[in-house]
């Protein structure tokens, strides 16, 4: 019987592994280099687990993630605040894997800030 139950649990406890594998943390981002994008949004994706943007910077795509989208939400960022050709800037720290890529920490649109994490 415990076996069957172990089992059973073993079992239940495999798709949330996947889960967990599929987020990242953010130790691949330098924390020590802050940097300011100030741009227009080139495009959105407004999606778990979590939202990111283009912007583009003196003729370089950056890849800005962003908080969750219940995450903005609740902060009181919507989706129609980022569209493409909104003017931001956003803030936060480069990937030390992926170039031109970003973890945004704050985030300002339509004249108000908005902290991220």
């Amino acid at each position: 019987m415990r076996y069957k139950l172990a089992a059973l649990c073993l079992l239940g406890a495999l798709p949330l592994g996947g889960v967990a594998l599929a987020h990242h943390g953010w130790g691949s981002y330098d924390a020590a280099r802050k940097l300011t994008l100030s741009s227009t949004v080139q495009s959105v994706e407004w999606q778990n687990p979590h939202v990111q943007i283009v912007v583009d910077d003196r003729g370089k795509s950056w890849d800005a993630v962003l908080a969750p989208p219940f995450r903005m939400s609740a902060r009181g960022l919507s989706e129609d605040m980022l569209k493409p050709g909104t003017s931001i800037t956003v803030e936060g720290y480069p990937s030390t894997r992926v170039e031109n890529e970003m973890r945004a920490e704050r985030i300002t649109a339509g004249g108000k800030t908005f902290e991220l994490r």
